[in-house]
C-alpha cells in the first residue's frame, strides 16, 4: 500500500486488520469501490448490478457499529469487507437476471442462503457480478449483456461463469468475491484473471433454499487475490443448513487459523498431458513443472501420474446439457449456444443414464488418490481466449472448442473433490495463467496449506493489472 494506485488490490485480511484497529472505516472503503467501479467497470463489465444506495446504507450501519464496539476482535473476521454476489443468486430487493439481459429487472424476494452468510458475516454487497447465461458457459458473450473483460488485457475474456467476480476482484473493483463453480466456473475465471479460486468439497457449502444442481456436480466456492483470502471466505460461507442433501463436518478450528501450518512431507502426482484431451500448451506445461520443481525442493515426493477421463466426458456433457434444458427460461430470449443446447438435449433416460455413469466413473478417478496426496495439473489446457474468438463457429463447434479447453477442470466436478486454481505466471502476451492443485476429497485443508506454501514463493497477491484509476 505504498500509493493510492494500490489501495484497490489490498488483500480484503489485510483490510481487514486496519478495519479492526480502526484505522479505516467500513464506510471509507465501500465509497473506495463504488468509486472504483463508477470509474471502470464500464471497461471490464463485471457488475450486473451495483447497489450505491444500499451499500452506503450498510456501511453508515457498519460504521456506526464499529465506533461503539470497545473490543473489535468480537467482530467477524470479514466485517465491513466489502464483496458481491454472482447473478445467479438472489440478493433480496436486487435485480437476478441469470446473465440474461432480457430479464435483468426482476427483482429477488429472498436472499440465497450464502447471502444469508455473508449478510451475518458483516461483509457489505456492493452488487451482482456477471455470469454467462445460465452459468453454462466458460465466457461472457451473450448478446443480451456486455462481454466481461479481462482486467489484464480487454481484448481476451475474463473467463466464466463467474467472470463478472474473477474481473472485479482481478481490476480492483472488489477486494473478495463468492462464485460458483460446475465444471470449472470458479477456477477458469481465476487461471484466466491471475486469481486464487477455491472450488470446495461436495457439501462443504449448502445450496439452501434449493436442493443441488448439475446431480450435485455444482458448489459455490471463493475467488481472491491470497490464499488467506479464500480460507476466511470458506470459513463464512461453509456449513450445514437444514435439509442439505449433502453435508460436512467443518474442522473445529477454521480453515483460516490451519492455513499458515505447513503439511508434512506429501505424495503429489503431476500431468501435463490428459487423456483422451492430450497436452497442454507448452506454456501451461512450464507452469506445472515449475511448481512441481518447487514443491519438490520443500520435501514433498513428486512423481507423474493422473487419472485417465476418457470415459467421464460424454455423461458429463449429457448432464451439463440437462441443466440448459431444466432452466425455466422461455427458447427465444435465449441465447443462441443455450437455444442450441435446449434443442438439442438429452432424454430424461439418457440423463439419469449419464448420471449413473458419472457416479461409478468417479470412484475410479477417486481410486487414484489412494496413493497420492494431491495432483497438480493445468488448470485450463490453453490460455485465455479472445472476447469473440469462437463467436463465428458453430454451436456443435463451440462445445468441442470448449470442452477442449477446460477439460482439466469438470472431472472433479464429478467426483466432488476440493480443488485450487493458483496463478503461477503469465504468458508471453502478459496474460495470466497457472496450476491447479486437486486434492483427496473432503481436504481442503490440505490444498490451502500448499497453496499457501506456494505463494510465499510466488508472490502472486501482488499481480495487478495497468488499469487506469
Amino acid at each position: 500500500m505504498t500509493n493510492n494506485h494500490n489501495l484497490p488490490f489490498t488483500a480484503a485480511h489485510q483490510w481487514a486488520k486496519l478495519i479492526h484497529k480502526k484505522e479505516i472505516s467500513p464506510l471509507e472503503l465501500t465509497q473506495l469501490y463504488l468509486q472504483r467501479i463508477d470509474n471502470i467497470d464500464s471497461q471490464l463489465g463485471s457488475f450486473a448490478h451495483v447497489a450505491h444506495d444500499s451499500a452506503i446504507k450498510d456501511a453508515h450501519l457498519k460504521t456506526e457499529i464499529l465506533g461503539n464496539t470497545k473490543n473489535t476482535q468480537e467482530l467477524p473476521p470479514f466485517f465491513g469487507i466489502p464483496t458481491a454476489i454472482k447473478d445467479l443468486y438472489s440478493v433480496k430487493g436486487m435485480p437476478i437476471g441469470y446473465g440474461n439481459g432480457f430479464i435483468k429487472d426482476n427483482i429477488s424476494e429472498f436472499d440465497s442462503g450464502i447471502v444469508t452468510k455473508i449478510k451475518e458475516a458483516g461483509m457489505i454487497i456492493l452488487g451482482k457480478t456477471t455470469t454467462s447465461e445460465l452459468g453454462s458457459l466458460p465466457y461472457i458473450e451473450s448478446p443480451s449483456v456486455p462481454p466481461c473483460r479481462n482486467p489484464y488485457n480487454v481484448e481476451y475474456t475474463a473467463g466464466g461463469s463467474s467472470g463478472g467476480a474473477a474481473a472485479a476482484v482481478a481490476g480492483g473493483l472488489i477486494p473478495v468475491v463468492h462464485g460458483s463453480d460446475g465444471g470449472g466456473s470458479v477456477r477458469g475465471p481465476a487461471f484466466c484473471c491471475g486469481l486464487v479460486g477455491l472450488k470446495p468439497s461436495r457439501g462443504r457449502i449448502s445450496s439452501a433454499p434449493v436442493g443441488d444442481y448439475l446431480a450435485g456436480m455444482a458448489t459455490h466456492g471463493c475467488l481472491s487475490r491470497s490464499v488467506m483470502d479464500g480460507a476466511i471466505l470458506l470459513d463464512i460461507l461453509s456449513g450445514y443448513v437444514m435439509g442439505d442433501p449433502y453435508w460436512l463436518e467443518n474442522p473445529s478450528e477454521g480453515f483460516a487459523s490451519l492455513v499458515k501450518n505447513n503439511p508434512p512431507s506429501l505424495k503429489i502426482a503431476f500431468a501435463t498431458e490428459i487423456l483422451p484431451f492430450g497436452k497442454a500448451d507448452d506454456c501451461l506445461q512450464k507452469q506445472v513443472k515449475d511448481v512441481v520443481d518447487i514443491f519438490a525442493n520443500m520435501g514433498h515426493q513428486v512423481s507423474e501420474g493422473c487419472p485417465d477421463f476418457s470415459t467421464i466426458v460424454e455423461p458429463f456433457k449429457i448432464i451439463w446439457q440437462g441443466s440448459v434444458a431444466q432452466a425455466d427460461f422461455p427458447e427465444t430470449i435465449l441465447n443462441p449456444m443455450n437455444q442450441w443446447l435446449r434443442e438439442t438435449a438429452p432424454s430424461l433416460r439418457e440423463y439419469l443414464n449419464a448420471v449413473h455413469r458419472v457416479q461409478v466413473i468417479s470412484r475410479q478417478i477417486v481410486a487414484f488418490f489412494a496413493d497420492f496426496d494431491a495432483l497438480i495439473l493445468p488448470t485450463y489446457l490453453q490460455p485465455p481466449i479472445k472476447v469473440g474468438q469462437w463467436a463465428s463457429l458453430s454451436s456443435e463447434a463451440t462445445l468441442n472448442n470448449i470442452i477442449n479447453w477446460i477439460a482439466p477442470c469438470p472431472p472433479f466436478n464429478a467426483t466432488g473433490q476440493p480443488a485450487i486454481a493458483l496463478p503461477t505466471g503469465f504468458t508471453d502476451e502478459g496474460l495470466p495463467v497457472g496450476i491447479q492443485i486437486v486434492g483427496k476429497p473432503k481436504d481442503e485443508i490440505t490444498l490451502l496449506q500448499l497453496a499457501y506454501q506456494l505463494e510465499q514463493i510466488k508472490q502472486w497477491q501482488k499481480y495487478q493489472p495497468s488499469i487506469p484509476l
